[in-house]
């Protein structure tokens, strides 16, 4: 197998929309629980607490596998492994929907995240490879366009079938949508394209930058405040507001379209802006639409405005930490990039943990508040991480 030691530039036509319409169907298997909290609960006769467990376990695992599975792969060539991921993606989805109980839906969904946990790394990764510098900000944002649209399309399609046909219904479509996405990938990803191999000395060099390591810290906190909320968003709007599936429905498609706004508004400007100022606006954004959700509790209207305000931050902050990574260190990219995906999920465990504790103790309306407490942190953090006079702020 020929080694390709930096970019190639060898990009085909659609090739970044392939990789983005992965990240989607990656986006959809991690989130998918959170749409479906009371079909599961009542299918799997579980309380919506245990189920909301699906998320946090699921989020320790992709934590865990993040970064080992980029140490392992790192020398395997970047089709073969992506396209691999979107197969087993395809295959643990399909048996998802007819697990017979709890305990066998949770242990395929962790051997699903176990290797899912490679792809959106990877595929941040491979971007680097086939287009050049000048690009690589807007073509790394673009790919994480898929996570918006897994929350501006899967989410509410997740709800909205898994309140008429069952939960299993909902697997089956995101194994079907896998098997497309597998397709797609093989065919427009050009083969050949190897990243720099990730080894020991990589994760001492990271552990040495402190630009790095604040980086991981602003995205710890982030998903932390996030997933306090968002992870028991339809309960909480259930019984805060005496919202149906439907209007819940209605909120998670105003948070994954605006998502799909606010991702686009960052690929237009991260160029020209540089990834700094780009992460201060969508940070601040971010910050006001959770405050904005702990503020309004138990007002619909209210809410729902919330929501659409903090889904124009939520997916360009995630973009923008990819984009401040690769460029604080380029070489160091490939581990970087995956250690990031790995306390990202950091978070989602913590959030969702302390927000299954809250719920469960009906402290409803806490849950904005310590939301907002983190995502706080990550603001006063990202203003930590102001480059220096004279090194611009695209790069950082």
């Amino acid at each position: 197998m020929k080694h390709v030691p930096g970019p190639v530039h060898a990009e085909r036509r659609f090739a970044p929309t392939a990789l983005m319409l992965g990240n989607v169907v990656t986006g959809c298997s991690v989130l998918a629980p959170a749409g479906m909290l009371v079909e599961l609960s009542a299918g799997l006769d579980v309380s919506i607490r245990t189920a909301g467990l699906l998320i946090t376990f699921g989020a320790i695992m992709l934590c865990v596998g993040s970064p080992i599975t980029a140490w392992l792969t790192s020398r395997i060539e970047r089709r073969t492994l992506l396209t691999a991921t979107l197969a087993v993606l395809a295959l643990t989805n399909i048996a998802s929907a007819f697990a017979p109980d709890y305990a066998s839906l949770l242990a395929i969904r962790l051997v699903m995240l176990a290797i899912g946990a490679l792809y959106t790394p990877q595929a941040a990764g491979t971007a680097a490879l086939i287009v050049p510098e000048a690009r690589r900000g807007s073509t790394i944002a673009y790919i994480f366009l898929g996570w918006s649209l897994a929350a501006a399309v899967g989410l509410p399609a997740i709800t909205f079938i898994a309140s008429r046909y069952g939960w299993q219904a909902v697997y089956g479509a995101i194994g079907a949508m896998s098997c497309l996405s597998f397709l797609l990938l093989a065919w427009r990803l050009p083969g050949g394209l190897i990243g720099a191999p990730v080894d020991l000395k990589t994760w001492a060099a990271i552990g040495r930058n402190r630009v790095i390591l604040l980086l991981l810290l602003i995205t710890t906190a982030q998903m932390s405040g996030q997933f306090v909320v968002f992870t028991y968003m339809g309960p909480l709007l259930a019984r805060l507001t005496g919202a149906g599936p439907d209007p819940i429905a209605m909120v998670f498609a105003v948070y994954g379209v605006c998502g799909v706004i606010g991702t686009a508004i960052g690929t237009r400007i991260v160029d020209s802006w540089g990834a700094w100022k780009t992460s201060m606006l969508f940070t601040s954004i971010l910050l006001a639409g959770v405050t904005g959700w702990a503020l309004s509790a138990g007002i619909y209207s209210l809410m729902a405005v919330s929501v659409a305000i903090w889904g124009i931050g939520f997916a360009s902050t995630n973009s923008m930490q990819q984009v401040r990574l690769v460029g604080a260190a380029p070489a160091l990219a490939s581990a970087s990039v995956s250690l990031n995906t790995s306390v990202l999920y950091v978070g989602q465990a913590i959030g969702s943990a302390i927000g299954g504790f809250l719920y469960a103790r009906d402290l409803l309306f806490a849950n904005g508040y310590v939301g907002a407490a983190f995502v706080a942190l990550a603001l006063v953090t990202v203003i930590l991480t102001m480059p220096k006079k004279g090194q611009g702020s695209a790069p950082r």
